[in-house]
């Protein structure tokens, strides 16, 4: 595209080759589109499930600071009590480990990811004292850089 089919097209007026498409469909990054239209579907459903599957397309292709920009214009539309809530919710809120459907140590790994400093170091304190003292042994051993556990 040269620059005037781009003036033309933020003008409201299209090129001829242009003509029955948007300026979405000509110029925008294809990762970028497709969070476009996974917002829209995310919206459409209205679903929690819709949203957590919203927010892996959208870290799997936006970039760090875009993602950034969309949470802070998001936050600043809400009530300034809300938008704390949120945030929150989003930083540091990971809740209590799921059981696991397969294997303990990959679940683990999954909720691990999402988990707070607070909650990682909560569960991890309590899971060792829940241990049994020998594998509380071997557990310290391992961690530090032993071969049992």
């Amino acid at each position: 595209m040269d620059n005037d089919s781009i003036l033309l097209a933020l003008r409201g007026r299209r090129s001829p080759k242009a003509q029955g498409r948007s300026a979405m469909s000509m110029w925008a990054r294809p990762q970028h589109k497709a969070v476009a239209r996974t917002v829209g579907y995310a919206l459409t459903l209205g679903s929690s499930d819709a949203w957590v599957r919203a927010s892996q397309v959208i870290h799997g292709r936006l970039a760090v600071d875009e993602r950034a920009a969309l949470a802070w214009a998001s936050l600043i539309t809400l009530e300034p009590d809300d938008a704390a809530l949120i945030a929150q919710a989003a930083v540091g809120c990971a809740g209590q480990p799921i059981a696991p459907l397969f294997d303990a140590l990959d679940e683990a790994a999954f909720w691990a990811d999402m988990a707070s400093r607070e909650e990682l170091e909560a569960y991890c304190l309590a899971s060792f004292n829940a241990m049994q003292p020998a594998r509380q042994t071997a557990f310290r051993d391992y961690v530090q850089g032993g071969q049992a556990a």
